[in-house]
């Protein structure tokens, strides 16, 4: 439930940042939304495969897939930073 709070004020920072570029504010907060949840899924998927799958570590791996979904809004966050500010294009 957390990590939807945290996705959301995420969002709201690329939504942002997506005016500042002058870009569509909706489609990179999908951007996010979508690489998050990829993110967690191969997250998920990764540390099942290094750590198994046991009771025992649910929560860890529950951790590195957030882990790796954090990663997906930082690689979303960075290609949006690399494109040039709307008063640059003018």
């Amino acid at each position: 439930m957390i990590e939807i709070l945290v996705l959301y004020f995420l969002c709201k920072q690329i939504g942002a940042l997506a005016l500042q570029k002058g870009l569509s504010a909706r489609r990179w907060k999908w951007y996010t939304v979508l690489t998050w949840m990829l993110g967690e899924f191969i997250g998920m998927m990764l540390g099942i495969s290094l750590f198994g799958f046991d009771q025992n570590n649910l929560l860890g791996l529950i951790g590195f897939a957030v882990v790796c979904a954090f990663g997906g809004y930082l690689w979303i966050r960075y290609v949006l930073e690399n494109k040039p500010d709307q008063s640059e294009l003018q």
